[in-house]
């Protein structure tokens, strides 16, 4: 391959691509197939509805309704009535009193910092939060404190200090990378004490923990509170795509006169909607699903030798990126595809395999993990 000319606006593009390839943190697509050979570990489909029939039913039955398309933003041709039923029954479902529907998760969390933050406010963000909300609270113009993960006392101290008028403090209910649980109600209280809107991202807990699902804020009893406000996705544990936000009316009014991401955007598409509002009702109806999740989880932290974790994910931290690599690679080998975290996603020297449990695994499945494990972390912790 030819040396690039310096001079060239893009030269820059391969020095960098080399140190991430000497760190081990280079990234590669890796299309799969519809029916590959290798057991699902990695994915997000908690509740295995991604192919349920009445879920892929519900996608094809408003496709044909309505089309492809949603046709156009939010706010011009992109609403229609199957949009407004999904969010009654997603508000209904979850102890909201509204929900409005965005294209997709990260969309969601962008719209409720964004439009409710603003240069007159502090938002006070969780260490450990996703990237999408880390985006939002650098898109909302507001001064942001970031403290320590899952440390009320750290919160209280900064919102005592504020000399801002309004303040948020955002957080995930379940972590995505180490699937532990915020304290929401000690985080609850702080707010409440201090005058904060709590913000919590229900991306990991709508469909696995709380009530029939219900996400932690229901667990919490803080479902419906007014002055809290949940971001949920549509695409995990739902099996569909897209997100929503929910909480009082009066905040999803303001949402959709003022939140970008969802002014300027195109509608979810309508078998999307279908989908997962086939999902909702699935999972209205098997209560039992949920907890399905957790014992599969518990099975997969023995199989891995780690803490049973109290949601569907579970962290195998083995340190640096080419141990974690190395050992995901070899899961695949023996028919086991399991999630790869590196940094930036994980802090520096915490790479880990993440195990995602899913509803649907069979005590076969979960036989054929305990064997992968046992001979693929045994050289990765020597």
């Amino acid at each position: 391959m030819t040396s690039p000319d310096p001079a060239h606006p893009l030269a820059w593009l391969e020095p960098h691509a080399a140190h991430r390839r000497a760190a081990g943190l280079r990234r590669e697509l890796r299309p799969r197939t519809p029916r590959e050979p290798l057991l699902d570990l990695a994915g997000n489909d908690y509740l295995g509805l991604a192919t349920d029939p009445r879920v892929v039913e519900g996608a094809v039955r408003a496709a044909r309704t309505w089309g492809a398309g949603s046709t156009g933003s939010r706010l011009v041709t992109g609403t229609t009535a199957l949009h407004a039923e999904l969010e009654a029954e997603l508000a209904a479902f979850c102890g909201a009193e509204a929900a409005l529907v965005f294209s997709s998760g990260y969309a969601a969390n962008l719209g409720v910092l964004t439009a409710l933050a603003g240069p007159d406010a502090l938002v006070v963000s969780d260490m450990a939060n996703h990237a999408s909300l880390i985006d939002g609270c650098r898109l909302s113009r507001a001064r942001v404190a970031v403290v320590p993960h899952d440390d009320p006392d750290a919160i209280d101290a900064v919102l005592a200090a504020r000399s801002e008028e309004r303040a948020l403090v955002v957080t995930e209910s379940v972590n995505s990378v180490d699937g532990g649980l915020a304290p929401l109600r000690q985080l609850h209280a702080v707010c409440r004490r201090r005058g904060a809107l709590l913000v919590v991202d229900e991306a990991h807990g709508l469909g696995v923990v709380g009530p029939g699902g219900r996400g932690l804020l229901a667990a919490a009893a803080l479902a419906g509170a007014d002055d809290v406000v949940a971001t949920v996705t549509l695409s995990k544990a739902l099996g569909a795509q897209g997100g929503a936000v929910l909480g009082p009316a009066a905040v999803t009014a303001h949402l959709v006169d003022t939140a970008r991401s969802f002014i300027f955007d195109t509608g979810l598409a309508p078998a999307a909607v279908g989908a997962a509002q086939a999902a909702l009702a699935v999972l209205s109806g098997e209560p039992e699903r949920p907890g399905a999740v957790l014992r599969v989880a518990a099975a997969l932290a023995e199989a891995a030798g780690v803490p049973a974790p109290p949601s569907a994910v579970v962290p195998v931290v083995l340190g640096e990126p080419d141990v974690a690599v190395a050992a995901a690679r070899r899961c695949a080998e023996r028919g086991l595809r399991v999630g790869c975290f590196r940094p930036p996603s994980v802090p520096e020297g915490t790479s880990r395999l993440r195990l995602t449990a899913r509803a649907t695994v069979t005590d076969a499945e979960l036989a054929h993990v305990r064997s992968v494990l046992a001979d693929v972390l045994a050289p990765a912790n020597a």
